[in-house]
């Protein structure tokens, strides 16, 4: 078995592109969540909130209208990102990347939902006006993962996660895999999301968005007595991941190890979460680890803010580490980032690590009494050296993720 490195990584997120900017807002004590005026044209839709990137997301001046022609939003998004990661592992531009060594995981919820629209228009009015060679192109599920290999010119392996909550922290762990067992020697991986009305109203449909419109900065409350649902939000990120051994030939610097995958699904119900199912994905990362579980610092909540969710979720966790496990969410800063939801999360989860430095849970005044019995980090951040820290991740199907980065020490 091959031992996997974090060789490289790149966010694209509402609190800025580079660690320096998001913990200092997240010291700042405030989210990323507004209003969005716009959506009130939509009649019937309860929520107004969102957590956009600020600023917001244009296409890099050196990236020509030829180069994204077959992009939408999200996979320009996704190639910035992963042009970022590869300038932090020095590879961009580097033969290695196209010489069948380097594979690509990644993923999305959807691809452009305004292709969609010139599809739709097409069904329902019999109007070809708009549809051209890149509309599926732009739409289709695995447009990340296809655009960002072609962009980079990758030809190792692909793994197209498109699995809502679930795609980038799954493509952590298929890439992971991918390196653990000889098929590659660095992967791409990663996911993203692009913020559109349509991914809210999902949510909205369910009654599990926050309808606290005119107080945008209160919420969402992962696993507050009074939280009201989750908000959306958007970004991206991308992690190099690397056999530990072909990182060091070439001295590459090592954020930290990989060490363990869990990954299974619910098979009860597409949109309620089952606690013995997650508990079971969690097990299975300390499994592949060979860790117990006291060995595990901190676990990075999914934390979406949802009664069902909170309560399954921290249930299940406590189950796993009891009472005294630090936890905290990061969704109560960025909304829900959906795709890119697991890459960010994970990406701020070694930073901490590494800075032993751990962000509270913004707006969790008062712990729901329903929530499984954990050690919440709340009002400020914490000071905790943690050799090895969880990142879990659920989705719609009843997709369950866990991931565990270890504090690399040479």
């Amino acid at each position: 078995m091959k031992r996997v490195v974090v060789t490289g990584f790149g966010c694209l997120t509402a609190f800025g592109n580079t660690w320096t900017d998001f913990k200092s807002n997240v010291d700042a004590g405030k989210n990323a969540v507004t209003t969005m005026p716009d959506w009130d044209r939509f009649e019937g839709l309860n929520t107004r909130l969102a957590a956009p990137l600020q600023p917001p997301f244009n296409r890099p001046e050196h990236y020509s209208r030829k180069d994204v022609r077959s992009m939408s939003a999200v996979s320009v998004m996704s190639t910035r990102a992963t042009e970022i990661a590869l300038l932090d592992a020095n590879l961009l531009n580097d033969p290695m990347l196209r010489d069948g060594r380097c594979g690509i995981a990644y993923g999305s919820s959807t691809g452009s939902t305004d292709e969609m629209i010139v599809l739709g228009n097409m069904l329902a009015h019999s109007d070809m006006s708009g549809v051209n060679a890149t509309t599926y192109i732009k739409s289709m599920g695995h447009t990340t993962a296809v655009n960002v290999g072609v962009f980079f010119g990758l030809k190792g392996r692909m793994h197209t996660t498109s699995s809502a909550c679930t795609s980038s922290s799954q493509a952590l762990g298929y890439a992971y895999e991918a390196i653990k067992y000889g098929k590659q020697k660095i992967m791409v991986a990663g996911g993203a999301e692009a913020l559109c009305p349509s991914e809210a109203v999902v949510f909205d449909t369910l009654y599990a968005t926050s309808t606290k419109n005119e107080s945008p900065s209160a919420t969402p409350r992962p696993f507050d007595r009074d939280r009201d649902g989750l908000v959306i939000g958007e970004g991206a990120g991308t992690f190099i991941l690397e056999e530990l051994e072909h990182a060091q030939a070439r001295g590459a610097k090592i954020h930290a190890e990989l060490v363990g995958f869990g990954t299974n699904t619910d098979g009860v119900h597409v949109t309620q979460p089952t606690a013995a199912t997650m508990e079971v994905a969690m097990r299975l990362a300390l499994e592949d680890a060979h860790l117990s579980a006291d060995a595990i610092g901190y676990v990075n909540a999914h934390g979406t803010a949802t009664d069902r969710g909170d309560i399954a979720e921290s249930q299940a966790t406590s189950a796993v580490f009891g009472k005294l496990m630090p936890i905290s969410s990061l969704k109560s800063y960025l909304g829900h980032t959906l795709g890119a939801c697991g890459a960010i999360e994970a990406w701020a989860s070694i930073h901490m690590m590494n800075d032993n430095w751990f962000a509270p849970t913004v707006n969790l005044d008062n712990v729901d009494p329903e929530c499984g019995a954990l050690d919440y980090i709340q009002f400020e951040p914490r000071e905790l050296e943690a050799d090895y820290v969880m990142s879990n991740n659920f989705a719609f199907g009843g997709i369950n993720t866990s991931l565990i980065f270890k504090r690399w020490n040479k």
